[in-house]
C-alpha cells in the first residue's frame, strides 16, 4: 500500500508542478491559458523516475508502480485534449489550420530524416530468418557432440 501511495505522490507532485510551469509560460507569452503543463508533467516524473533510480532511492515496486501511472498519463493527455474546444479555434482565425499543416508536415520531414540518417534496417522477417539459421546451427552442432 505505501508503494502505491509513493507512486501516487509522485505523480501528483509532477503533475501539479506542470500545471505551475504551463501556466507560467501561458503568462509568459501573453497566453491566457495552461500551455503544455500536461506534457511538462510527464517529462517531470520521467525526470524524477530516472533521478531517483540513479540514486538507488526508488526500489523494484515503487519504479513499476510509476511506470504504471506514466503509462496511464497518456489517455490523461488525449481526454484534456479533447476537452479543448476545436470549433472556436478555427473561428480564429487561418493560423490553426496554419500550424496544424505546419506542425505535420514538420513531423513527416522528421521521420524520413530519422529514416535516412538511420542507414539500412533489418525487417522483421529477416530477423526472424537470421535467428532461425542462428537456431538451427545450434541445434545441429549439440546433435553432432551427442
Amino acid at each position: 500500500m505505501t508503494l502505491m501511495i509513493s507512486g501516487v505522490a509522485i505523480l501528483a507532485i509532477c503533475t501539479l508542478l506542470g500545471a505551475l510551469l504551463g501556466d507560467l509560460l501561458g503568462m509568459a507569452i501573453g497566453v491566457k491559458a495552461n500551455v503544455g503543463g500536461v506534457g511538462i508533467a510527464m517529462i517531470l516524473l520521467i525526470s524524477a523516475r530516472l533521478w531517483l533510480l540513479r540514486r538507488r532511492l526508488l526500489t523494484d515496486a515503487v519504479t513499476l508502480d510509476v511506470k504504471f501511472w506514466a503509462a496511464l498519463y497518456v489517455p490523461v493527455v488525449v481526454a484534456m485534449a479533447a476537452q479543448q474546444n476545436v470549433v472556436a479555434a478555427f473561428v480564429g482565425g487561418p493560423i490553426v489550420l496554419i500550424a496544424a499543416i505546419g506542425g505535420l508536415t514538420l513531423c513527416f520531414g522528421a521521420v524520413a530524416l530519422i529514416n535516412r540518417l538511420s542507414g539500412s534496417t533489418e525487417t522483421m522477417d529477416e530477423i526472424e530468418a537470421r535467428e532461425g539459421q542462428l537456431l538451427g546451427a545450434s541445434s545441429d552442432s549439440k546433435g553432432k557432440r551427442a
